[in-house]
């Protein structure tokens, strides 16, 4: 929540905003992760699936109780792990049937409300229920120490009081809406202030009515935001073991939701023995090779996992399933990076062809890197035509390039030098371009080497050539590292478990080879 309120409402008191809050909240995260996690379940990708016992048949409340708890589950993974997490009012699309219905609706509502005040004696029926839901909105503000606030609300808003008077002719509704009014300015947050100020300034009462509804759900938005802000701290601390118990009622009912989990873990491990083995030397005897392949540790493993997941095809594979929540957000890291690798390319470049020149003029590496940002935005977009983009991203590199040389007094490029510069930026383009590729390897290794040492307070230590690049590079490894550390404190009885039976076959493998040769 941008705003807090300006009263010194406690937690208790918010709470009361959550409910109404989420039944009109869009920004829900569990919608997305329920229709990711069927998306990705055992049998939507049957090609994909690891070979297991197929599910048990559950019924239809079984489905629902599972429903609910990854909901449940994907709520709280979001507001612990979002720290921008808030609860929005929802927002039909402009042209859908619904928001038609929605609107046809309460235009009939309204329209009857203006005629039964027109009528001669007017007929406050539809305004006395107005009045009824102002007051149980406003009273649901409230903390019961409140007593006095709760003694003027009911004591003015008395419906029982407001009929007679309207029967006998002696209802001021002007003077009971001046006092909601005043009411929802003691109880709003600073933000609502300009809103309860614009109501002040309507006279005619439908419209009145209106805006007072339209900014009592805004209160209600600032209260439940409020409420989740304040229990976030409180969240933090039980929701591991909460996200862990509700994936573990959802593993009971659906026992083979840890396939996709079993492959990605598998092939980290199949990853680090290939690698292990090309490192060692060409003359190695099969027993060294068998040693050096079989001195694989769980937390290897999973650092390898986690970093299969930045090159990830999420087009084409399912998502792992302890991962599933956070798939969004590793896609974004992936993204980030992928711009970066392009943006560390063109900087290594440009400085490489001007020489010392520019290295230590302030300024010049953020001025580039602002050009690529602007012109490489939506780089990951279909239509996106990145040969193009780094065309206009030579030319302005080399206009600037050529004006900082010539107020520092060096001699601008010729245009020959020129031609090379715009040559090698739009160079980047091309796959196997190997700059980017040595960058994209130095990036990955000083993420693996963050990982394992993420208990330390210290960064490791950048590697070459991701100097102009260091800023954004180590903004994007605490938001992994933390993603990271937060995934593994979640699952890691899940992830040894697994990884407890492949390293075994692992070994049981290497020792058979051995024993063959």
């Amino acid at each position: 929540m941008s705003q807090n309120p300006d009263k010194p409402h406690s937690s208790e008191e918010k709470l009361s905003g959550v409910e109404d809050g989420q039944e009109e909240s869009s920004d829900n995260p569990d919608r997305s992760v329920r229709k990711r996690i069927r998306q990705s379940a055992p049998g939507s990708h049957r090609d994909d699936t690891p070979k297991s016992s197929p599910p048990r048949p559950v019924s239809i409340e079984e489905l629902m109780e599972t429903a609910k708890g990854v909901t449940n589950m994907a709520l709280a993974h979001e507001i612990v792990v979002n720290g921008d997490f808030q609860i929005k009012p929802a927002e039909l699309p402009e042209h859908s049937l619904e928001k038609k219905v929605r609107d046809i609706v309460h235009k009939a509502f309204w329209d009857c409300l203006e005629a039964q005040l027109k009528e001669d004696p007017p007929t406050y029926d539809h305004a006395i229920k107005l009045l009824g839901e102002i007051k149980e909105t406003l009273l649901s503000f409230l903390l019961p120490g409140h007593t006095r606030l709760r003694s003027q609300i009911t004591e003015v808003l008395d419906l029982d009081l407001i009929k007679q008077e309207a029967e006998n002719g002696a209802l001021d509704i002007s003077k009971l809406v001046e006092f909601v009014i005043g009411m929802m300015g003691t109880l709003c947050a600073p933000a609502r202030d300009e809103e309860i100020k614009k109501l002040k300034d309507i006279r005619e009462i439908v419209p009145l009515f209106r805006a007072i509804f339209s900014v009592l759900d805004l209160m209600k938005m600032d209260m439940a935001n409020f409420a989740v802000s304040s229990i976030r701290p409180k969240l933090m601390q039980q929701s591991a073991e909460y996200e862990r118990k509700k994936f573990q009622e959802f593993l009971e009912k659906q026992p083979n939701s840890l396939d996709f989990v079993t492959r990605w873990l598998q092939e980290a491990a199949d990853d680090l023995v290939k690698l292990r083995c090309k490192m060692l030397p060409p003359h190695c005897s099969d027993d060294s090779a068998t040693g050096g392949a079989s001195a694989l540790s769980s937390t290897a493993v999973q650092n390898q996992a986690y970093l299969k997941l930045l090159k990830w095809d999420h087009v084409n594979r399912p998502f792992p399933e302890t991962v599933l929540m956070d798939q969004s957000r590793f896609q974004e890291i992936q993204l980030e990076l992928e711009q970066l690798v392009v943006t560390g390319t063109v900087l290594l470049v440009t400085f490489s062809a001007a020489g010392a020149a520019l290295v230590d003029v302030p300024g010049f590496a953020e001025k580039i890197k602002s050009i690529v940002k602007v012109l490489l935005a939506g780089m990951h977009h279909p239509s996106f035509n990145l040969q193009e983009s780094l065309a206009s991203v030579a030319e302005k590199v080399c206009a600037e390039l050529n004006s900082c040389l010539s107020q520092h007094g060096f001699t601008p490029f010729s245009a020959e030098r020129e031609t090379v510069l715009k040559g090698q930026i739009q160079a980047v383009a091309n796959p196997d371009n190997t700059i980017c590729k040595l960058l994209d390897s130095r990036i990955q290794k000083f993420l693996e080497n963050y990982l394992a040492s993420s208990h330390q307070k210290l960064l490791p230590a950048v590697p070459g050539g991701l100097s102009p690049i260091q800023r954004e590079l180590e903004e994007i490894a605490v938001k992994y590292v933390r993603l990271v550390n937060y995934n593994k404190m979640v699952f890691s009885p899940y992830y040894d478990a697994v990884l407890g039976k492949i390293l075994t076959k692992e070994e049981s493998r290497l020792v058979g080879k051995a024993e063959e040769s």
